[in-house]
């Protein structure tokens, strides 16, 4: 099994899907842990509710976060993320639709690694998927956890 796990926080099924397929056409066979809102991405990453009993050594490599989810934002996700030391230097990936400026800078401000507009059309979103793979899970380089 690949050790290399992503976290993907997507709420909509057809970005899921996308993403998903975008992974798979660029032969990134990674294990991908789909969360389908703010909260159950906190439960996950934070081992509590539903996701107390998950193997607490499954740790994502990249956590690609959507920036508009049910609950509990993509920016509230990324803050908890930051001020927790179990996690503070996760990799954390805004992948979203938003075009807004403002929430560039929030990403940013909040802590994101990584800013990336989906694009609408497949094949562009494809290639940005294998650039965020390549360098992501395979050039760069993490801390090792402790």
């Amino acid at each position: 099994m690949n050790n290399k796990i992503i976290l993907l926080v997507e709420d909509n099924r057809d970005d899921e899907e996308l993403t998903l397929r975008a992974f798979k056409k660029n032969l990134i066979r990674n294990e991908i842990i789909v969360v389908r809102d703010g909260a159950e991405a906190l439960d996950w990453l934070f081992q509590r509710g539903v996701h107390a009993d998950r193997d607490p050594s499954l740790v994502p490599q990249v956590v690609l976060l959507d920036l508009n989810l049910p609950k509990v934002s993509g920016l509230e996700v990324l803050r908890a993320v930051r001020a927790d030391p179990r996690t503070k230097r996760l990799p954390m990936i805004l992948l979203t639709s938003s075009v807004e400026d403002r929430d560039i800078v929030a990403g940013y401000d909040s802590g994101a690694n990584s800013y990336v507009r989906k694009p609408v059309d497949f094949l562009e979103f494809a290639e940005a998927v294998r650039s965020l793979g390549v360098y992501w899970l395979v050039h760069n380089e993490t801390p090792k956890r402790t």
